[in-house]
């Protein structure tokens, strides 16, 4: 199998905090480990107007000059970018590069809805991957707040999402040593698999594990047998499936691990993920909208709220 680097162009949404930290120094060491695959890395710092608030006395809105096309806003907004969005920038942008990425690095500050232009600078600047920070907000938060992980994660249907997690690997080491695959043998996981394979490829060498988790859903364990189907051996089938394309692609069977647990996928998931203390989870992307995650309680929606440590990808279809 011919293998490409999934993610040649990197979009890295930041807002100053420490968890973009974290992801900024995540996407540096994935982006070494990749190497000359790599063709590039945005910096994206969107301005959501909040640091307009304590000069709002100082603007005539009777005027009908537009206030984002007036000289006031354009002096605020400017003098903001140099004490407040550029150092950080520059901190960025200097851990990159103290990572190793030899790759283009451009910066890109924009106005409006933080979600809404990660997804739109995503789309149009064609881009592969989106590397973001969790904010560690709680399940009920992820829920009824909105928060911009959440969104980009249902809208940004074009690009594989990574969402960084608490715990990343130290600087000039493998960014990603041990990772879970949870596979169901539909086309969405396998894509998972795929990436996975491509990704890792350059520097497979450096990778502790890889673990292929097959959960068998013990809701419908019984209706599985009831229809003339063993759901264990059907999920050997499907797990050597997987397997396949490691072993199609030049990795050692030795790095390739696999295992069957029986109960609720989520739950399964996360336990398994805490417990080989794993460093990426990658599961693949079943087209849901964010309602229907909420409703019907989505396996990647369920994993994403609750696992606060790991990274986990969500990989894009197309």
């Amino acid at each position: 199998m011919k293998l490409q680097c999934p993610i040649p162009k990197i979009l890295l949404p930041v807002d100053g905090s420490k968890h973009s930290k974290k992801a900024v120094q995540f996407a540096g060491c994935l982006g070494r480990a990749i190497g000359k695959s790599l063709s590039g890395i945005t910096l994206l710092r969107v301005l959501t107007g909040g640091y307009l608030s304590r000069h709002m006395v100082n603007i005539d809105f009777r005027t009908k000059v537009l206030v984002k096309e007036s000289d006031v806003f354009k002096r605020i907004r400017q003098v903001h970018i140099n004490q407040n969005i550029n150092p950080f920038l520059d901190e960025s942008e200097k851990i990159l590069r103290d990572s190793g990425i030899e790759a283009t690095i451009e910066r890109l500050i924009l106005d409006g809805d933080t979600a809404n232009e990660i997804i739109r600078t995503a789309d149009e600047g064609s881009f592969s991957a989106i590397i973001m920070a969790r904010r560690g907000l709680s399940e009920l938060k992820w829920i009824f707040v909105g928060s911009v992980t959440s969104k980009v994660i249902h809208a940004a249907t074009k690009q594989t999402v990574y969402i960084v997690g608490k715990k990343t690997s130290k600087p000039k080491t493998c960014p990603i040593p041990k990772i879970l695959i949870p596979v169901d043998g539909s086309a969405y996981s396998l894509k998972g698999v795929e990436h996975v394979a491509c990704l890792t490829y350059p520097f497979k060498e450096s990778l502790d594990r890889i673990t292929l988790l097959r959960v068998v859903n013990v809701a419908l364990y019984m209706e599985r047998l009831k229809g003339g189907i063993d759901p264990e051996i059907e999920a050997n089938q499907i797990l050597s499936d997987a397997e396949k394309i490691f072993v199609d692609s030049g990795f050692s069977e030795g790095l390739i691990e696999t295992a069957i647990a029986i109960g609720k996928p989520a739950e399964e998931i996360l336990k398994k993920a805490d417990e080989g203390e794993y460093n990426l989870i990658v599961m693949g992307r079943k087209g849901r909208t964010a309602f229907k995650d909420i409703v019907i309680g989505g396996v990647s929606s369920t994993v994403l709220q609750r696992c606060q440590n790991q990274t986990v990808a969500i990989v894009s279809s197309k």
